[in-house]
């Protein structure tokens, strides 16, 4: 099975820690489905700073992909992180470079994956239906509540996607099985709702099913919901049971959620740092790595 993930990247910098850690929601599937067994690759653009050359390094440590990566003058996209209660909780953020218009080089490249992932927090939502054209598209929607249902953004998805994922944690069990089956019924083929610590609901036809969450001691949720996606790819393309699929994606969010950070083991930061990279203009100036 070959993964790409295409669009957002980030170092989450948590402010009490003085530590930063790679992710972003494409960065970190590409992460998890490579740890799973995938051949698994990203392709987005990264800061020519220390914190850019962080995240490709540690892409390159975990066996992903680099060669659809690119490099432009400016600071590394970031966002700053507090925990409370053992939940992140974002205080800030700026895309800087990482926001980019995807170019027909782009497409064409997606081309002999087995899937592509992309979200929200990236640039490639306007162009599904181009990458379904070359491959299956999983996208990841976040909190349901950003999005009217009925939305021409959504519903002009939603055909093309093989994985509809959303962030359910503010519906209760009856409204997460709703969104789902809206979802399934507007042409996705399977829908996922993650809900935290109240488990997950995967749909596929007019069937779902539950999942229900690890009883763990949580330390940190970042990069938990990214884990569960790209377990449940895997899993689908594996052609496993729903109900493996379920349950391995469970286990695989709760382990992340055991330590800070969605995956690395973090680098220091200062607030210098943190200051530098606010004043900073990014600039459009790119190359290319291999």
């Amino acid at each position: 099975m070959r993964l790409l993930g295409v669009g957002d990247n980030v170092v989450d910098r948590y402010v009490n820690l003085g530590r930063e850690y790679p992710g972003g929601n494409a960065v970190n599937v590409a992460v998890f489905a490579r740890r799973l067994g995938a051949e698994s690759s990203y392709m987005g653009v990264l800061g020519d700073d220390l914190s850019g050359q962080y995240v490709l390094d540690s892409l390159r440590r975990e066996g992903v992909g680099t060669e659809h990566c690119e490099v432009a003058q400016g600071p590394n996209a970031f966002a700053e992180v507090e925990i409370v209660d053992h939940d992140r909780v974002f205080v800030g953020a700026e895309p800087n470079v990482a926001k980019f218009t995807p170019e027909d080089s782009h497409f064409e490249q997606m081309s002999g994956f087995d899937v592509v992932h992309c979200g929200y927090a990236g640039t490639f939502g306007p162009s599904v239906a181009r990458i379904a054209a070359r491959s299956r598209v999983s996208y990841d929607f976040g909190s349901e509540g950003k999005f009217v249902l009925q939305s021409d953004e959504l519903l002009s998805m939603l055909p093309h996607l093989y994985l509809a994922s959303f962030s359910g944690s503010h519906l209760d069990a009856a409204g997460v099985e709703s969104l789902a089956q809206y979802a399934i019924e507007k042409g996705a083929k399977y829908a996922l709702v993650t809900r935290g610590g109240e488990g997950a609901y995967l749909a596929q036809t007019t069937q779902g099913l539950w999942q229900d969450a690890e009883l763990i001691n949580v330390v940190d949720t970042l990069g938990a919901g990214d884990a569960f996606i790209a377990s449940v790819l895997v899993g689908l393309l594996s052609q496993r049971k729903l109900s493996d699929v379920l349950a391995s994606a469970s286990a695989h969010a709760a382990h992340v959620c055991m330590r800070y950070g969605a995956f690395g083991d973090g680098r220091p930061f200062s607030s210098k740092d943190m200051r530098r990279a606010k004043k900073t203009d990014s600039l459009n100036t790119k190359a290319g790595i291999q």
